[in-house]
């Protein structure tokens, strides 16, 4: 069967998912740091001081976090067709068809596959949910980060009620954020396997295989 080579993912695309993906590792780990330090407490009073230096790199992977959301928003609006909000939202006759045949294949009740270039709609539902938690990730992060700041404390009160409202929330969507990160390699690699498009070297290259004749 033949394939012809399409592009597929922008390079803003492409390096917005690798920052997202080192930021998330990065705020991850030192997250499970600050909330219990596995140290021994004697070093905190010390030169090494190992909070000081989990805060300062949880600090700079929050920055690039959000760097990398900021951009996927204007993506979602300035980006390529595959990379537009439109793409994905199930509110077009083609990406309800999508939605349809994608639960279809991935419930193994049919083995027809969607063959557009850019995400599935199902796939293209959870980045928009994974998104919208990572702005509120971000905004608990710098209310926490700022809470003397007025503008924090007006819309950080409003969206959290308190500092330890908002930790909390911060602290229960990083769950959120690991079981995607398990999912989504699993789903991306299942389907790579499952579909000859390349999806797993298009995260790299930008490009997919297409069958001329689909």
């Amino acid at each position: 069967m033949n394939y012809e080579v399409k592009n597929v993912w922008s390079v803003l695309l492409r390096l917005y998912h690798w920052a997202l993906v080192l930021s998330i590792v990065a705020l991850v780990v030192t997250g499970f740091y600050i909330n219990n330090p596995w140290t021994n407490t004697t070093l905190e009073g010390s030169v090494s001081f190992p909070m000081a230096v989990m805060r300062y790199i949880h600090f700079v992977a929050g920055y690039l976090f959000t760097a990398a959301v900021l951009v996927r928003l204007f993506l979602f609006v300035f980006g390529n067709k595959q990379e537009r909000i439109m793409d994905i939202l199930p509110v077009t006759p083609r990406n309800l068809k999508s939605l349809a045949t994608t639960i279809g294949y991935y419930s193994y009740l049919s083995e027809k596959h969607d063959n557009r270039l850019g995400h599935n709609t199902l796939a293209g539902i959870f980045y928009l949910i994974t998104i919208i938690a990572a702005l509120f990730q971000l905004v608990s992060g710098f209310y926490m980060l700022y809470p003397e700041a007025g503008f924090w404390q007006g819309m950080g009160g409003t969206l959290f009620g308190s500092q330890q409202e908002g930790r909390f929330l911060h602290h229960l969507l990083m769950w959120y954020f690991i079981l995607f990160a398990f999912a989504h390699v699993y789903m991306v690699v299942w389907n790579d396997l499952k579909s000859p498009e390349g999806l797993v070297s298009s995260i790299f290259t930008g490009k997919k295989f297409k069958r001329k004749n689909a």
